[in-house]
């Protein structure tokens, strides 16, 4: 147990979809725990990013973006934030640098509001994607930004070049409570393989398809086996099935591709990432099947692990 004080907690990262929340958790805590991507709502799960140091220990929690629900998931989606919320013991509101502030992100601060009134939890809002605006953008998305609500700090920062990542991990760290570490110093996530791996699969999936199928597009694990009867002196194989479900066969078209391009495209990319996540040889078999009208149906969201 390292020598007191010594701070750890809970620090949840909040915005816009595609704000770039899992990025920075993934620059914060320095390898991959949550998924990437230019569409909007990537983020399914909270995921856990880990980052300890000999004087404090930070837990990550990315989030779906807050938004305005079209579907039941999206409500679900919607409801994950704000539990998260109740939860944790600092909370970064990241606001993209290249976008002017606008009702999304002002539905957003006034949410934020209302937990500092009952909470006090402190808010630092994090202006990300600094690397894709001039000098003087910046200055005037940090000033609105700053205007936007009663914030603890301001941090710029670009998660993808690095720049002012080490700013925000102390900024939010500092306002961590006095605790012992909560996890192992060598853990950098809590997440279950089963939930690493469908969302490296997902990730995948959305590189490249049509915008429609972020909301369409779910992943459920079948199986996780260690590959049996291997040679003696041969390295161990893990044997990965996978499910991915969309709404429609015409969907269903966009996932497989011509010639089933797109999915040996998708299998490769998500076998390649199990293999440096299990650090070991992976057979991956994905299958895809239609579920019509999934994401507004409570009994197959259940079914699908959004309950």
């Amino acid at each position: 147990m390292p020598e007191a004080p010594y701070r750890a907690g809970f620090a949840a990262l909040v915005g816009r979809p595609n704000a770039g929340k899992s990025t920075l958790t993934n620059a914060l805590v320095g390898e991959k725990v949550a998924i990437t991507s230019s569409k909007p709502q990537t983020t399914r799960h909270t995921v856990r990013g880990i980052v300890t140091t000999p004087a404090w220990q930070l837990i990550l929690v990315d989030t779906p973006g807050l938004h305005k629900p079209r579907t039941l998931l999206g409500e679900r989606l919607n409801d994950v934030v704000r539990e998260t919320l109740l939860d944790v013991d600092v909370v970064g509101f990241c606001i993209t640098a290249d976008q002017r502030v606008g009702p999304g992100d002002q539905f957003i601060a006034r949410e934020l509001a209302e937990l500092q009134r009952a909470k006090r939890t402190p808010v630092v809002a994090i202006v990300t994607k600094t690397d894709l605006v001039p000098r003087d953008r910046l200055v005037a998305q940090l000033v609105a930004v700053d205007a936007l609500g009663d914030w603890t700090a301001v941090v710029p920062c670009s998660a993808t070049g690095g720049s002012q990542v080490d700013d925000v991990r102390a900024v939010l760290a500092g306002l961590l409570p006095l605790s012992p570490p909560l996890y192992p110093e060598q853990t950098h996530t809590d997440e279950p393989d089963e939930v690493m791996v469908a969302e490296l699969v997902r990730e995948a999936a959305l590189d490249g398809v049509r915008d429609e199928l972020p909301h369409s597009l779910a992943v459920v694990v079948e199986e996780i086996v260690p590959r049996e009867g291997r040679r003696e002196g041969a390295a161990p194989m893990l044997d990965v099935r996978v499910s991915i479900y969309v709404e429609r066969d015409s969907q269903k078209a966009i996932v497989i591709g011509k010639g089933g391009e797109t999915l040996k495209r998708i299998a490769t990319e998500a076998r390649q990432d199990m293999e440096r996540l299990f650090d070991g040889k992976v057979y991956l078999e994905i299958w895809v099947k239609v579920k019509s009208g999934w994401t507004d149906d409570e009994r197959l969201l259940k079914s699908l692990g959004y309950e």
